[in-house]
Order: structure tokens, then sequence, then C-alpha cells
């Protein structure tokens, strides 16, 4: 019955695993395409745009934002929590194959990290899409990742808190809230995360981009300035505050009011400025320095430039946070140095470039503490290693109004898009050429010639505008627009007003300019450096301005100029590495969840290059597969290659292809993979698989049925043997158990009789049940003379019981100390002299002897104790110190002796029968040094006189008396002690010449 149950378990759950095989891998999902859509756009049938966009569409109704175009991931924005970010989700995806599970960031991570310690480069993956597409969360999650993934020491924790805690800290100063997103990034980000050859995260590198300064001094309605403004206001301690010069109210700062929405019920600044203060305090930042943020807030609210009182006022708090002069700071907003030959000349401003001037100051302070801590944090987690990079940077742009800081990312996207269709046909072309398969050709669009005409020297709209800047004469800003006009006036790319057709014209303003860009037309409107910050005693400020050199009198580059050589840089870098894309969009521009805008969701695809991308991808072969892992999942489908091929994986490949009747256009074999053409033929393969599956099922259950009838046939047999052999083993165990009992009643009824067959197991028995139960309670005190078993009546026990506490007193005895046997040995002497006889002898007891009773440093060889001698002559009581030696007791006073008595003129010693201490020492009278009896009160009676007893051998000469005690003044004159108890306990000279002792009743009872 076990085999049949174990069977029954076992042989569904094989059943099931079958059925279920391959479930996980990319293709098992094909089944499910109608349903949930295709999970990598290359096996579209279709490489249309609608196909593309309802493929999206149908897989976030179902909450599957994750889609693939090969290695590309492609996430959709659902704008709610989903459950797929836990650590049960983290570990499905460590160490799998990129095509194994359903599309998802970790996977996308985990295959960049495996891949980066298998073949020991650098890679980075570039995380792009507009504003509020889930750009910065997906860098969250995928450092989360590899803060779970990669091994662990305490070491590398703390790197990794670093690198995770460094978010809050740079949104606090980067991100804003715009119009289309309440966290918006409002600058390029790179991180470089550093592993070493153990795949252990040791360090991070991040680099910055085009931080929108603009914002600091300018926001759109319905926009804010940077979150840390709002989180010091808002967050700040009072105290702080009070030290800054800043007011609890957003509301007092022009900075801070110009969209009219400093408070946002969605944004908790107070919470948030305690966040940003804790990540300060992980990634080991002493103090951000808020007298700079601050500082900026007081400057854009001075407006009064040339009123001397009101000026001082508002540039009071600015002058002292900077740590610059106060006079040179108002020099610099106020007037313009002239230099001629060695000489200058200060201009005043006007009002309006006043104002400019401190916006331009106000932006420069930002921008410059804005990378000062960038450096701070690459400082903390900095360690030249093996990297995977994260460049989330802003997706393309196209407002209402597009400005500068749009050209700029628009640009950067261009050169990105330009990269990214390198280095894709570059990959593809590689692994043709790796698997010896004939390129051919893709068409695709090449935007080199939108990126020629930003980028190239001398003729690029950058390099015009940087000899538009150092023009002499008067240059404004449609000036430049009619240099554009007159260079660029015959490109394809490029339109203005005056070049334009009369249907565009009427789309374009006189002061814009128009660029058709990969993505689509975009129109452009075309309508400083501070020496003083160097001299600044802020340690932050100063630090932050030191990198510039005053002295050269080259005019600097122009922030156009300076974004093209760092995204110069920046291409130069992604190019050495491997490189791996995440594609951001928006569902919706309402940030609902649920609601899919096809058209917003068009325009992305169209900006991202996403049909680009996937035409590259699908130029030649929709699918290619390693020949080992096609051979596994589909060789059911061909006779000679299941259940096992025995040959090289190619061979059975080319075998299965050539039964399922691939037409030699439809495939190509590599050296280590099947390409396949088009999607429709490996749809038709899995479709195939699919019935397979169920036909191999179908004889599996056969199979199994057929089995399973032989398994119940031989379980019947087994269960009637087995039966059979427990029925003739229990019969036995009840003949033997019969047996027993009847022995033992019988010794039971015969017990009291001799020994004999019948009663012997009985009483072995009783006496075995007695011996147990006696073990667990014998007596653990030799004094313990009440707890021993009382044995049964068959059982005669007398020497056993005398064993024990022998030997309990045999233990005692060798647990003795000498220190302990004298002590008992004293004590042996007290007892046979006083026990019975004196009634304080009993609270004796316990109390230890001790060698001396007076302090050591006046003590001497022998017993020292303290006593109270009375007198011969009137009972005056004295106090002495007596001395016991080896031949003699000695009374002394202060070191003077009184009296010396030898042990042999000792006649007798007496005491009472009470609760005194008095002690009566009788000495001979023929000693002539002698004068009489002593009468000594000692508090330590019987320790007193049993070592006088030991030493003096004198233990026959105490005497233990009632009433009192007869002693000798002098030859030939007595008197006498009289005891007595009373309520008190006294000694005093009696009316009768008598020394009267009382003790105290209580001490008696």
């Amino acid at each position: 019955m076990f085999l049949q149950r174990e069977l029954k378990k076992l042989v569904p759950k094989l059943l099931t695993a079958f059925l279920q095989q391959g479930q996980l891998d990319m293709e098992g999902a094909l089944t499910a395409r109608d349903r949930v859509g295709i999970q990598d756009f290359v096996l579209l049938e279709e490489t249309t745009e609608a196909a593309f966009i309802s493929n999206l569409k149908k897989r976030y109704s179902k909450d599957l934002i994750y889609t693939y175009i090969g290695t590309l991931l492609v996430s959709v924005n659902p704008y709610k929590e989903l459950d797929i970010y836990n650590k049960k989700q983290m570990d499905t995806y460590m160490g799998v194959n990129f095509f194994e599970l359903p599309p998802h960031i970790y996977a996308l991570a985990d295959n960049a990290y495996h891949t980066m310690l298998t073949e020991f480069n650098n890679h980075f993956i570039l995380i792009s899409g507009e504003s509020g597409a889930g750009k910065t969360e997906a860098s969250k999650k995928i450092l989360q990742f590899y803060s779970v993934s990669c091994p662990s020491t305490t070491l590398m924790s703390t790197v990794r808190d670093k690198m995770l805690m460094s978010n809050p800290v740079l949104e606090a100063f980067g991100n804003a809230k715009t119009l289309k997103n309440n966290n918006s990034s409002r600058f390029g980000k790179y991180m470089d995360i550093q592993f070493d050859s153990q795949g252990d995260a040791v360090g991070g590198h991040i680099l910055n981009y085009l931080l929108e300064k603009s914002r600091v001094v300018h926001q759109n309605h319905g926009e804010r300035n940077f979150h840390i403004f709002y989180q010091l206001v808002e967050g700040a301690s009072d105290s702080l505050l009070q030290q800054l010069g800043l007011e609890r109210d957003c509301q007092h700062y022009n900075y801070l009011t110009q969209g009219e929405c400093a408070t946002v019920p969605s944004i908790n600044d107070k919470n948030d400025w305690k966040s940003v203060k804790n990540a300060l305090q992980v990634i080991e930042f002493d103090e951000v320095n808020t007298k700079v943020v601050a500082s900026v807030l007081h400057l854009g609210n001075n407006k009064t430039f040339f009123d001397t009182q009101q000026r001082q006022k508002f540039l009071d708090f600015p002058q002292q946070l900077l740590g610059v002069d106060a006079h040179s700071l108002q020099e610099e907003l106020t007037f313009r140095k002239i230099e001629a030959k060695q000489e200058q000349v200060l201009s005043p401003f006007t009002t309006d470039h006043a104002i400019y001037g401190r916006d331009a100051l106000a932006k420069a302070i930002y921008g410059q503490t804005f990378t000062w801590l960038v450096h701070r944090i690459n400082e903390s987690t900095e360690n030249k290693k093996t990297v995977i990079g994260l460049l989330d940077i802003y997706g393309f742009e196209v407002f209402y109004v597009n400005s500068f800081e749009q050209f700029c990312i628009n640009y950067c996207n261009e050169k990105l898009q330009q990269l990214f269709i390198q280095l894709t046909l570059k990959a593809e072309q590689d692994e043709y050429e790796a698997e010896g398969i004939e390129w051919e050709p893709v068409q695709f669009f090449n935007n080199k010639i939108i990126c020629d005409l930003v980028e190239e020297k001398h003729r690029g709209i950058i390099s015009l505008l940087d000899e538009e800047c150092l023009r002499p004469g008067d240059v404004t800003d449609l000036t430049f627009l009619e240099r554009l006009e007159e260079k660029m006036g015959t490109h394809p790319h490029f339109v203005t007003h005056r070049l334009a057709d009369k249907t565009t014209r009427r789309t374009l303003e006189r002061g814009d300019f128009r660029l058709l860009h990969y993505a689509g037309e975009v129109t452009y409107c075309v309508v400083g450096n501070n020496p003083l910050m160097c001299q600044s005693k802020n340690a932050i400020v100063s630090e932050c301005f030191s990198n510039m050199d005053r002295g050269n009198k080259r005019r600097p580059e122009t922030v156009a100029t300076q974004f093209k050589s760092s995204l110069m840089k920046l291409t130069e870098m992604l190019m050495a590495k491997q490189a791996w894309y995440i594609r951001c969009l928006k569902s919706n521009e309402s940030k609902q969840p649920g609601q899919f805008d096809e058209a917003l969701i068009r325009h992305q695809v169209k900006y991202l290059g996403l049909m680009e991308h996937l035409r590259v991808r699908r130029a030649g072969f929709a699918y290619r597969r390693k020949y080992e892992d096609f051979l596994k999942r589909y060789k059911p489908l061909c006779p000679a290659t299941w259940p096992h091929w025995r040959g090289f994986p190619s061979d059975g490949v080319e075998v299965l292809v050539q039964h399922l009747g691939y037409l030699p256009d439809e495939y190509k074999m590599g050296r280590t993979k099947i390409f396949i053409r088009h999607p429709r033929t490996l749809y038709a393969t899995e479709d195939a698989y699919e019935r397979c599956k169920h036909e191999l099922a179908t004889r599996l259950q056969a199979k199994y049925k057929g089995y399973k009838c032989i398994l119940i046939s031989s379980a019947t047999k087994i269960e009637s043997c087995w039966r059979g052999t427990q029925a003739r083993k229990e019969r036995e165990k009840r003949e033997w158990a019969i047996k027993v009992i009847k022995k033992f009643i019988n010794g039971y009824l015969n017990r009291g009789e001799a020994k004999t067959t019948d009663n012997s197991e009985y009483l072995a028995f009783v006496r075995q049940s007695y011996l147990n139960r006696l073990r667990g309670n014998l007596p653990k005190t030799v004094l313990d003379k009440t707890t021993w078993l009382t044995p049964p009546s068959v059982v005669k026990e007398v020497i056993l019981r005398k064993l024990h506490y022998r030997l309990m007193v045999r233990k005692y005895v060798r647990g003795l100390t000498p220190q302990r046997k004298a002590q008992l040995q004293l004590k042996l002497v007290t007892s046979t002299i006083f026990k019975g006889n004196k009634d304080s002898y009993p609270q004796s007891v316990p109390q230890p002897f001790l060698d001396t009773r007076i302090s050591k440093q006046s003590a001497t060889s022998g017993l020292s104790v303290s006593v109270i001698k009375y007198d011969r002559n009137g009972f005056k009581p004295r106090p002495r110190q007596l001395i016991l030696t080896q031949t003699a007791a000695y009374l002394i006073d202060e070191s003077k002796v009184k009296q010396r008595l030898v042990y042999a003129s000792l006649k007798g010693i007496s005491v009472s029968n009470l609760t005194d201490g008095i002690i009566v020492l009788h000495i001979s009278s023929e000693d002539p040094k002698q004068k009489g009896d002593l009468v000594i009160q000692c508090d330590h009676l019987y320790e007193f006189l049993t070592k006088l007893c030991v030493i003096a051998n004198k233990q026959s000469a105490v005497r233990i008396v009632q009433g009192s005690i007869k002693i000798e003044i002098q030859a030939g004159k007595e008197s006498a002690v009289d005891f007595s108890t009373g309520q008190e306990a006294m000694v005093y000279k009696a009316k009768n010449g008598h020394l009267m002792v009382v003790s105290e009743v209580s001490a008696v009872k």
C-alpha cells in the first residue's frame, strides 16, 4: 500500500512537470500570444507601427509592462505599484538566461552583470525616455537588484548603502516638479557601479550633465524650483532657520513662487528633508552647507540694487552665508568691470542688467554646488574596477516653447540615437560574422546629417553661436538667427520664418528656427564666470569656485560648447563599453493607472527610435538560438531526435528542421546557433510542439494507466503476504505475554514463601523496582535520617543504608580543607564541654572561630580577644586584651602587661549556665605572684574557653554552675559572683558585696 500511495503522488507530478516543461522559456509564452501579446517585438509577424503599439497595449492591459526588442527592454509606466519587485522576484531572475523568463528589468540587470563577470569587460545600461516615463525608478530598481544579488560583506554593504542613498541627495538637489512629473530629473546622470573580479560591488562614480540652472531663477506656471529649497524651508529646525535668516514660508521668497505651486499635496517636503539628512549620514557627509542654499534664496529677494540702505539690508545675509566681502559683493552686483590696459573702470549696471547679473550669480553658485556635491559623493564611493554604467538621461523634449535647454537635450538624444544605431548594427554584424552568416545591408535613417548640423566645426549651430558671442559690435538674438540663415539656408533639416514657404511660415515666429530631428520637427526660440566666489571664506563655496582660472584672459567656453565636449567624452566612453538599453514610455499624460494613450505612445515610439531598432534586429533573421537549447525544446517533433540525440547538437538540429520541412531560405545554420528568418516559421514550430506535447501526454497517460493496473495487482499480493507475516508476529507476541503474566501472578501469590522457581522472578522484580525508586530518592546529607524509603516486606536491607551513610560521610570528610577540619575539631571540644549545659550554646554553633578578635596590626601569635576585667576590690570594670600563648595567658592594657597567668597555676574555670559571658579563672594561691581569682567578661566566651582548654589541656577543669560562683580575692578572703535573669542584661556590685550578673530573659528563652 505504501508503494502504491507514493506512486499515486509521484506520477501525476512527473506528468504535470512534463506538460509545463519550457513554460518559463520565451518561446513558452508564444502559446499565449493572442491573449497577452508577444514578449519580444522581434517575433511580430508584421513590423508595422500599428502592430507594435497593439502588442504594447495588449500587454499593458494585463499589467505586463516589460517587453523586449532583442536585448532592448521597453518599459511602460503603469502609474501604480506592481508586486514584481520583491525579494522572491529577484531570486527568480538571478543567474537565469536572458530569455528563460518573462521580460523584466531584473533579467537585463542580471545578464549585464554575469556577462561582465564572464568576459571581464565594461558594460553600460542606457535608460532613456521623456520626463515622467520612469527612468529614475528604473535606475533605482537596478541598484536595488545589485544590492541584493551581489556577494555581501560588511564593507560591501556599506558601499551599496552609499550608492543607494546617493539617490535621495541627488534628487533633492537635481529634481523638481514639472508639468509632466512631480519628481523630474533636471540633469543627466551617468553612474558607474564598480565591481571587483569576484563580482562584489566595491564602489561607484557619477557624472552629471547639463543641470537646468535656469530653474533656480525662473519656473514656468505650475512648476517648482529644485526640491532642496522647499525641503530646507519646510523641514529645517527653527534654530537652523534662524541661523540662516530664513522664515518657514515659501511665499516669502521670489525664487520659490514664480510657478505659483510652492505647496503640492503629493509632496511632503518635511519628511523628505529628514530622508535627505539620513542619506547624507550614510554617505558620510558631515553636513551639506545649507548656507549656500539659503544664500541663493536671499539673493533672489534682492531687488533694490541702487538704494544703498535697502541694498545693505538684503545683502547682509548673503555676504555672511557665502563668506565674502560685503563691499565686493555689492560691487559685483551693481557694476560692470571694464579693463583697459592696466586700469579698471567700473560702469554701473542698469536695473535689468543688475537683475540679470544677480540671477547669473545665483545660477553659478547653485550649479557649482551641485557639481561639488557629485564630486564629494564620488570621493565617498569611488574604487576603480570593472564597471556597469547606468545612464539616466533626459529624453527627447518638445514643448510649446523650446529654449536652449531643450536644444541641448534634443542634441544629446540625437547623439545617443546615433550611438544606439551604430552599436546595435555593430552587435548584429559581430554576431553574424561570429556565426559565419552573410550580413545583409539594413536600410535605416542615419541621423549623422542632423548631428553634423549641430556640432560640425565652423559650420554647425554651436560653432556659429560661439562665433556670434565673440563678434564685436551689437550682437542680439536676431543677429544670431540671421547668421544661421546665412550659413544653413539650404540645409534640408533647417528652416526659419524667412526661409519657409507660406504654409510653414504660419507656424513659425520671426525669432524661431525649426530642426527636423530623427524623432520629428522641433521649433526653437532664440528670443556668466564669477571671480568673487573664489575669495569666499565659506569652505564649500570656495572649493566650488577654486578651479576657475582667474588670471586667464581668454573668453570662457559657452555652455553649448562645454556640453558638446562633455557629450563627446560620454560618447567615447560608451563606445568602449558593451551596451544594454531600457526605453521608458509614459502610458498617459494624466498619470492614471490603466489608461493607454495610443497617440502619446506612438509619439514616444517614434522619437525613441524603437521602430528603427526593431527594423535593424529584424533585417536578417528574426530568431536565433543555440543548437543545444533549440534541440532540447523541439526534439519531440522528430522520431530521430526523440527521446535522446546521441550526436552533435548541430547535426540533430539539421535532422530536426529537415523533418519539419524548413525551406532553405527560411533558416541558416551558424557555427553555434540556428537562425530563423520569419516569425511565422517559429510559430508553426511552436504550434506543432504544443500538439506534440498533448499527444505525448496521451501516450504517457495510457502507459501510466497500464502500469498502474500492474502496480495495483502487485500491491494486492504484497499486501496479503505482509498481512500474514504481521498476524503471525502478533500471535507470537501475545503467547509470550500470556506466559509472562501467568508467572507474575504465581509469584505474587507465593511472595511470602521461600524463594522458589514460581516466585523468584516476581521477587527479583519487586527488589529491582524498590532499588530503582530508591535510586531517585536517596538522602542528600548525613543529617537526613527520615527520607530513606521503607523497603517492601519481601526485601530485607540493612547494610545498604549503612553503606550509603558511610559513603556520604566519607565524601564529606574528604572534601574538608585543613582549616575546616581544625574548626570542626575545636567545635567538637566546645560541644563536649557546653552542649546541654549552657543556654547560649546553640547560638554559638554556626559562628566560626577566628585566629584573632582584635586588629591585625596589634595581633600576636595565639588568640587575641578583647575582654572586660573586674577588679577584686569593688568589681570595677576595666577593658583589657587577653592573649593566649603556648605557655601562659597575658592580660594587657595598652601594650603593658598587667598580669601573666601561667597555665600550670590555673586550677579551674567556672561559668554560669545562663547566657552571660562571665568567666572565672581560679588561680592557685601557692603562686606568690598571683593575687587571686580572675573575673572577666568576654563576648566570644566559647571560642576563648575552647582554645584555652586545648592549649592548656584544661577540658576537665571547666565547671558550669547555677546560682553563684565563689571566688578567692586573696589568701584567706573570699567573695562570690551571683547569677540571675531579668528584663535587661547588666553587671553590677550588689549590696551584699557580691558581683551581680543579670542575663536577659528573652535571650535565655
